[in-house]
């Protein structure tokens, strides 16, 4: 049954009046009588403002890893707060959790923070062109690293007929089009178009960018014999390769994507999982590499390592160092994909899933993809119409087939029985829907 959204809808309207969109980023407008405004979150579950309760499979694209409201990195957050704020001076705590990052995760042998993953990433990819002297970068087509000029190019693969190659375009205006000279696009596991990239570019290319689980793509993983190709690659043309992390670390694993397939980045970046949901990035890497900040490259920023932020993120980092929160985000994601897969394989739907248990993306084909291209030959039109009706029946995904669902420590039985039985009247409404279509047709 459809929800009432009534209190939402006449909030937006007035918001509307002082938000462009009625909303504080474009990606939470899902339309006039569709965008939703949080009351408040509670584990794996939120309350939006009429009372509508729903199992939360977006956790903020991330974020909360551990589920909203944990008591305890509140409580430690709440300590922060002591500390006094913002002095544009550096504490002690900054140092301890760069210990615990570096303890986690071997490659990150020098830490800097920042606020929010775009900013961690433009300081990677600005230092890699002060180390290396050079400009140009590689990227994977249909990656995301953050809402910055250099980053923001896309394919427009809704409007690909399959034929040729598809264009690369600005993904919002005002990004400048000489920006686009700079990047080099290669397709997800593919070593052999990525060597012919580096050949073509010989003595230009700054750093490779590489997302391992690609976090707004249909959580599509690198494999692992891609992430090896690509580091001896750049260590071949004298290239940094900078891991984003900024959604899979200490989510898919306390190291990371890099952890389980041993592959040893230059530079990386953190930020989603850190702190639980307190705004907090990281930029860390190699110290020769890391040197160079404030050694002719800037980095700053007024609210960055946050005391606030930084107690949260000692605490977080602890709790999933010490205890077996991810693998109880895996093993729920284990379970939820099983489910599913029960349910589809009874009404004979091809599907596959992607990723990693603790952000899998669920795919419209027997054939699970390897980039970006494969996305356009699954039935995303299937997934998209039944987001609509899982949102009405409580269980809130992102309403867009390229996005995972994000698992958190939180997510219980109780979670995963209301989300089976959503996931089952929205399966069984969209298939009732196609065939009320073709009738008509």
């Amino acid at each position: 049954m459809p929800r009432d959204l009534s209190k939402s809808n006449a909030h937006w309207h007035k918001a509307n009046t002082r938000l462009p969109l009625g909303v504080a980023s474009n990606f939470r407008f899902w339309g006039e009588g569709r965008t939703i405004y949080v009351k408040e979150g509670r584990g794996a579950r939120i309350t939006d403002l009429d009372d509508n309760r729903y199992v939360d499979y977006r956790l903020g694209y991330g974020p909360a890893i551990l589920g909203y409201a944990h008591p305890e990195v509140d409580a430690a957050a709440r300590e922060g707060m002591q500390v006094g704020g913002v002095f544009a001076l550096s504490t002690e705590r900054e140092f301890r959790v760069a210990e615990r990052i570096a303890k986690m995760v071997p490659a990150a042998e020098l830490v800097r923070f920042s606020n929010s993953g775009t900013e961690a990433v433009m300081a990677g990819l600005r230092l890699a062109r002060a180390y290396t002297g050079r400009d140009d970068y590689i990227i994977l087509e249909g990656s995301y690293h953050g809402l910055f000029d250099a980053a923001m190019w896309y394919t427009p693969m809704e409007k690909w007929s399959q034929q040729g190659e598809p264009e690369v375009v600005p993904y919002s205006q005002g990004v400048p089009l000489g920006v686009r000279g700079f990047a080099h696009f290669v397709q997800a596991n593919d070593a052999n178009q990525l060597e012919d990239t580096f050949k073509r570019t010989a003595g230009r290319i700054a750093c490779m960018l590489i997302e391992p689980i690609m976090g707004n793509c249909l959580g599509i993983g690198m494999e692992p014999e891609y992430l090896r190709a690509a580091r001896m690659l750049c260590d071949k043309y004298g290239t940094l390769l900078l891991i984003d992390e900024v959604k899979t670390g200490f989510r898919v694993a306390r190291g990371g994507v890099q952890s389980l397939h041993a592959v040893r980045p230059d530079l990386t970046t953190f930020a989603k999982a850190v702190a639980n949901g307190y705004p907090i990035s990281v930029l860390a890497g190699r110290e020769d590499v890391m040197r160079k900040l404030g050694r002719g490259v800037a980095h700053g920023g007024t609210y960055t390592a946050h005391s606030v932020s930084l107690a949260a993120a000692e605490k977080c980092l602890q709790i999933l160092d010490e205890t077996d929160a991810l693998d109880r985000v895996a093993d729920f994601g284990r379970r939820l994909m099983k489910g599913m897969t029960q349910v589809l394989n009874a009404r004979g739907i091809a599907h596959s899933f992607v990723g990693h248990p603790s952000m899998p993306g669920l795919y419209f084909d027997a054939k699970p993809p390897r980039n970006y291209r494969d996305w356009k030959g699954s039935d995303y039109a299937f997934y998209d119409a039944m987001a609509q009706v899982l949102h009405d029946e409580g269980v809130l995904c992102e309403p867009d087939s390229r996005e995972p669902w994000f698992i958190s420590a939180a997510h219980d039985d109780s979670c995963l029985a209301d989300t089976l039985r959503g996931f089952e009247v929205a399966v069984d409404a969209t298939l009732k829907t196609r065939a009320a279509e073709k009738v008509r047709a």
